[in-house]
């Protein structure tokens, strides 16, 4: 009996972990499902950035070259609608999972985050959308030319899978990367960063956000220069709202 009193509490943690990974899992499951009907609806949004910085729209397109490319293509837009319309519930119940584990006052004190964290996402994503997608495609078709002293025109035939991999690639990394000023301001909640720390390391900050932008964006210097101004502006205000937080939140050993 005595040996198996201490397992008890491992065994019911284990137990409430495999709960809610299977509803995050199939909560999961049914977004993609239901974000694969109307993966057409979501191509046409995701292409449209793309069709309105071509000077004639109606004379371009996006090209496939393997039999299998459309139905990937769908398949990775299901995968990627899946994935934010089941944040919010993958987010809950990771919040269930803890706060059985806090104070009452400390439950009250991560709820903000709560919500900031998904609503960061979706500031993130719109960010890269609407600003991002444009300004970058025009840079980038800006590098086509015509045919000039016999020379051949450059002109884009971009691969469907190509560019759908590079929207959702960032609008991901966007998403995330506006997640900053909820992990910091935890971090400075619980103690683990001081204020003054950030304060004094501006400098390695701004290293530190450049080398994440270059490895998390696709390798030309605009999106990585889009994604670090950003960002930076986002540990500013992290500073900002860690000074006006008040004390650090003890936490029970």
């Amino acid at each position: 009996m005595t040996i198996d009193l201490p397992r008890q509490p491992i065994i019911d943690h284990l137990i409430e972990l495999r709960r809610r990974l299977v509803v995050c899992l199939l909560a999961f499951l049914a977004a993609t499902v239901l974000c694969y009907l109307v993966a057409g609806d979501i191509y046409a949004i995701l292409v449209r950035p793309l069709a309105e910085a071509f000077p004639n729209p109606e004379h371009r397109r996006l090209i496939y070259t393997s039999l299998t490319e459309p139905f990937l293509a769908y398949l990775k837009l299901a995968v990627f609608g899946g994935f934010m319309l089941s944040f919010p519930v993958i987010a809950m119940q990771l919040y269930r999972f803890l706060a059985p584990g806090l104070y009452q006052r400390e439950r009250r004190a991560f709820i903000p985050y709560l919500v900031a964290s998904p609503l960061l996402f979706i500031g993130g994503a719109a960010f890269a959308y609407y600003v991002i997608f444009p300004a970058a495609w025009r840079f980038f078709l800006s590098f086509e030319s015509p045919a000039i002293l016999g020379a051949l025109p450059i002109q884009l035939e971009a691969r469907v899978g190509d560019y759908l991999n590079i929207a959702m690639h960032l609008i991901i990394a966007f998403g995330l990367s506006f997640q900053l000023p909820v992990v910091l301001v935890l971090l400075v909640r619980a103690g683990i960063l001081s204020l003054e720390t950030l304060k004094r390391g501006r400098r390695y900050a701004v290293v530190i956000i450049v080398t994440i932008a270059a490895f998390i964006t696709p390798p030309d210097i605009f999106s990585q220069i889009a994604l670090s101004v950003p960002l930076y502006l986002l540990y500013e205000i992290s500073i900002f709202v860690c000074r006006n937080m008040g004390k650090p939140v003890d936490i029970p050993t």
